[in-house]
C-alpha cells in the first residue's frame, strides 16, 4: 500500500498574458528578478499593471545560483520596504532567490499576509510550484537546498510569451532538467499515484515537445506545453522528491559552476543505469523505467531492455540539443575533476535528495557514477 499525501496550493494560470489581477488591493509590491530583466525593461510585464498610488521596489542583484550574501541583501531590502507583495520574475535563480528571501525575512518579521507570485522566464525549475530552493555557499563551493512548504507560491503565472526569446542553449538545459525531474519524482521512493499522474503527463509533453521547442523557439504552442510540463514536474518532485541525480548535480555544479539542467542532463543516463542495475541485476526501479517506456511506446518484451531504451532515448535527447554528454566534455580537465572528487561524493550523499533515491546509494556507488559520468563510460 501507498501512503503519502499531495499539497498544491498554487493557483496556477496558463496562457498568453494570462496574468490575473494578483496587484488588486497591494500597495507595496517586491520584485525579485536578475539584472538583465531589470535592465532591459522586462519588469515592466508587473510594473506596468500596479495600480496608481502603489509603490514598489525592484531587487536585481540576483546571479545564476544565488549566493548566501545576495540573498542577506535582499532579505536587508525586503524587511526594509515592508512588503504586501511578492513577486519572482524570471528563471530557477531568481525564484530560488525569492523563496529564500522570503523564508529568512518571516523569521525577522511576520509576513502572513504576504502574498507570493512567481512569473517564471524559463521552462525547468519548476520552482513555481515546489517547496524546494537552492541557495549556494560560493566560499565553500556547495548548495543547499531549503525544503519547506512556506517556500510554495501562493500563484503561478505561465506565460508562454515570455520564454519564447530563450536562447537554444537554455532552452536544452532548462528542457533536460524538466524531464530530470519528472523520471526522478516517478521512481522516488515516496511517489504516490498523484505525483505518478503529474510526472507521466510531463514526460509524455516532453518527449513530445521539447525538440520542437528548441527547433521552433517562436511557437507560443510548444512553450506553453514545456511550460505545463515544467510545472507538471515541478509539482510531483515537490511532493514525492528526487534523488541523487539531483544530489550528484548539486555537488557538481557547486564545484565547478555548471548550469543546473545541463548538469542533471550529463548525469541522467548513467544514473539511470546505476539505478536500474543494468549491467548486474535488475532492480525493481527498473520496472519503473519499463513502465516510462511503455508510455512512450519505447517497451520491449523484456525490462532490462525497456529500461535501456529509456535510457537511450535520454541520452539522444541530450546529443540532440548540442549538450555534453559527459563531464569531461563540459570542460572539465581530469586533474580538476579528480581533486574535487572525493568532497563532491560526500556533499552528494548528505544531500537531502538522496533520501528519496528508489535505490540504497554508498559513497563508493556516488563515485563509481561519477567517474562514468566523466568519461562517458557506458555501463
Amino acid at each position: 500500500m501507498i501512503v503519502g499525501s499531495f499539497y498544491l496550493p498554487t493557483r496556477i494560470s496558463m496562457g498568453k498574458d494570462c496574468m490575473p489581477d494578483i496587484l488588486s488591493g497591494k500597495s507595496r509590491v517586491f520584485i525579485v528578478t536578475d539584472r538583465f530583466m531589470h535592465e532591459t525593461g522586462r519588469v515592466s510585464y508587473i510594473t506596468d499593471k500596479i495600480n496608481e498610488g502603489a509603490s514598489y521596489e525592484v531587487f536585481s542583484e540576483v546571479t545564476p545560483d544565488p549566493d548566501i550574501t545576495q540573498i542577506s541583501k535582499g532579505v536587508e531590502k525586503m524587511l526594509a520596504f515592508e512588503p504586501d507583495l511578492l513577486v519572482a520574475l524570471g528563471g530557477g535563480s531568481p525564484i530560488d532567490a525569492a523563496k529564500a528571501i522570503m523564508y529568512f525575512a518571516a523569521r525577522e518579521k511576520d509576513f502572513s499576509a504576504l502574498s507570493f507570485v512567481v512569473i517564471p522566464t524559463t521552462s525547468g525549475t519548476g520552482s513555481e510550484v515546489s517547496r524546494f530552493a537552492v541557495i549556494t555557499d560560493s566560499e565553500k563551493g556547495i548548495k543547499y537546498p531549503l525544503v519547506d512548504d512556506k517556500l510554495l507560491p501562493d500563484t503561478a503565472v505561465l506565460d508562454p510569451s515570455l520564454v519564447a526569446s530563450l536562447p537554444p542553449a537554455v532552452t536544452a538545459d532548462t528542457g533536460i532538467d524538466v524531464l530530470t525531474h519528472a523520471v526522478e519524482a516517478f521512481v522516488s521512493n515516496s511517489r504516490t499515484d498523484f505525483s505518478d499522474a503529474m510526472a507521466e503527463k510531463s514526460i509524455k509533453l516532453v518527449y513530445r515537445y521539447l525538440l520542437k521547442a528548441y527547433k521552433e523557439p517562436e511557437n507560443l504552442d510548444y512553450r506553453q506545453r514545456m511550460h505545463n510540463a515544467s510545472c507538471l514536474a515541478g509539482a510531483a518532485f515537490s511532493n514525492a522528491g528526487l534523488g541523487i541525480n539531483h544530489s550528484l548535480a548539486h555537488a557538481l555544479g557547486g564545484k565547478f559552476h555548471i548550469p543546473h539542467g545541463r548538469a542533471n542532463g550529463i548525469l541522467l543516463p548513467y544514473v539511470m543505469s546505476f539505478n536500474a542495475g543494468c549491467t548486474d541485476k535488475l532492480t525493481p526501479t527498473a520496472n519503473r523505467y519499463a513502465k516510462i517506456s511503455r508510455l512512450l511506446d519505447l517497451e520491449t518484451t523484456s525490462v532490462r531492455q525497456s529500461a535501456l531504451n529509456l535510457i537511450r532515448t535520454a541520452r539522444r535527447f541530450i546529443e540532440a540539443l548540442g549538450m555534453p554528454s559527459n563531464i569531461k566534455d563540459a570542460g572539465i580537465s581530469q586533474a580538476e575533476f579528480e581533486a574535487a572528487l572525493p568532497e563532491m561524493a560526500e556533499t552528494a550523499l548528505k544531500d537531502s535528495c538522496t533520501s528519496t533515491n528508489p535505490e540504497y546509494v554508498r559513497l563508493e556507488d556516488l563515485i563509481g557514477i561519477y567517474q562514468a559520468a566523466w568519461s562517458g563510460k557506458w555501463w
